[in-house]
């Protein structure tokens, strides 16, 4: 057989490819619970999207299942072995995250990026891997292996759609495979995750009074915005806050005061950035806290501030808190403080997202966590996932790597991250694009883009990497 030019092949479906992606961009699929029931169990948004995406299958002549709006997938192929393939469609909020240019839901190319909420994670990956398999069949390309394309609308937040599908799905699990998820050259290795929710009470004793405190949209975010509502004495609140401000310059923080019958209400800004990655990010509650920590606070008010401040502030691997720990081939533990609530009336917690590697657990974090002052309680979040690693020896890995040698021209390695993916699914599960070295990362980021070349280039590097995998 003549030799293939995968790179050709997206060049003459490439507007194919960005009509079909813009088209599902379109879709906001940011999970709203308030709006989920029976057939949306996400709510209607990543329920549209699976559809939208199950509809774009069945018009390129696969079979779809979709299973009950969870997920779905179609099959390509035939061969007693199964290569798997899984992306999601759901993003995270965008809506209520700051800065964005342009609507995060109409796509637009400035500059040769496309700007749009998953146009990085993952509808963009997810539709060139898509376009990959396109060109396969379309070619016949003959292969020896069958091809399971699989969609879920969970994975931002608590993986229940795979949990459903692949309880209801009664065909085996794939052999083997990837997930367009991540970053080449691959990531063959990915630490445990554990949300660990630090409670304590939501009281006050002392001269000022924290009537509230929420940050964070989600626990896999670095929080952007912290909002507190405070009482008593405040005197000098906004010189105190300019001298703030100008101590902390190099950190680009911004926060406005507003005052309404008493009450003060701080709003601090800072800088957003994937939970796996915390030192990325400038956390606007760890400096709201430190702010809020020269004011008379006491009780559970003074020992939820003095938490963050202390023991948060700047610190993504727990080292204040007696909680790092390293492994020589997975590397340190990261920590994202995610969600903040502290209410006058009840609840008072703040949710910290780890990502350990092995010899790391939850339980020994745990109990770090509840020995610490202030803490009333220290509950494990469900769905821990434990470290998962493959080979660099396994073909799987081998084969991928030497695909994006021959695209790139650059020498592929093993790559460990903090961030769970889908591979991790498979017990010879990875993580396989599309975000390439030297590219901006922006996942869960205001202005998220994926440059428009870097698109059509992993879709090349997909084609061939599933035919290599499965002839």
């Amino acid at each position: 057989m003549a030799t293939i030019d995968f790179t050709a092949e997206v060049e003459k479906r490439k507007d194919a490819l960005m009509e079909d992606l813009f088209t599902i961009l379109k879709v906001n699929s940011e999970r709203d619970d308030s709006k989920a029931d029976k057939e949306n169990p996400f709510g209607p948004g990543p329920r549209k999207a699976l559809d939208t995406f199950l509809a774009m299958a069945e018009r390129d002549g696969y079979k779809t299942s979709n299973f009950d709006n969870y997920a779905g997938h179609f099959e390509f192929g035939e061969g007693d072995e199964v290569l798997g393939i899984i992306g999601h469609l759901d993003v995270v909020p965008a809506a209520d995250q700051e800065g964005w240019n342009t609507n995060p839901y109409e796509p637009v190319i400035k500059d040769g990026n496309l700007y749009a909420r998953g146009a990085s994670d993952d509808k963009g990956p997810t539709i060139a891997c898509y376009y990959g398999l396109k060109i396969i069949k379309e070619l016949g390309l003959p292969l020896s292996k069958k091809i399971r394309f699989i969609v879920g609308t969970d994975e931002e937040s608590g993986w229940g759609d795979m949990d459903y599908y692949f309880e209801h799905c009664d065909l085996p699990l794939p052999d083997f495979g990837f997930s367009p998820d991540a970053e080449f050259p691959i990531i063959n290795g990915e630490k445990g995750n554990v949300s660990e929710i630090v409670k304590f009470n939501g009281k006050n004793a002392g001269a000022t009074v924290l009537h509230s405190f929420k940050s964070g949209l989600r626990l896999n975010m670095v929080p952007e915005v912290a909002t507190a509502v405070i009482s008593g004495e405040v005197a000098d609140l906004q010189a105190k806050l300019d001298a703030f401000l100008a101590e902390n310059a190099s950190k680009n923080l911004t926060c406005e005061i507003e005052e309404a019958a008493g009450k003060y209400t701080l709003t601090m800004h800072g800088k957003g950035a994937h939970g796996a990655m915390p030192e990325k990010g400038v956390n606007a509650a760890t400096y709201l806290a430190l702010f809020l920590q020269q004011l008379s606070f006491a009780d559970g008010a003074k020992a939820y501030i003095d938490f963050a401040a202390d023991l948060l502030l700047e610190d993504h691997e727990g080292e204040k808190l007696g909680i790092a720990y390293t492994d020589e081939l997975m590397g340190n533990t990261s920590m994202n403080a995610g969600v903040w609530v502290f209410d006058e009336n009840g609840e008072a917690s703040i949710a910290l997202n780890f990502r350990f590697p092995q010899g790391n657990t939850p339980e020994r974090m745990q109990e770090i966590l509840a020995g610490k002052a202030g803490v009333t309680e220290v509950e494990i979040a469900p769905h821990v996932m434990t470290p998962h690693y493959v080979p660099e020896n396994d073909p799987l890995v081998s084969t991928l790597l030497s695909v994006y040698e021959k695209h790139t021209g650059l020498k592929g390695y093993e790559t460990i991250i903090g961030g769970g993916t889908f591979g991790r699914l498979l017990e010879r599960g990875v993580a396989y694009g599309a975000m390439f070295e030297g590219e901006e990362d922006t996942m869960h980021q205001s202005n998220e883009y994926k440059p428009v070349d870097a698109i059509f280039k992993s879709a090349a590097i997909y084609a061939e990497a599933i035919y290599e995998l499965a002839k």
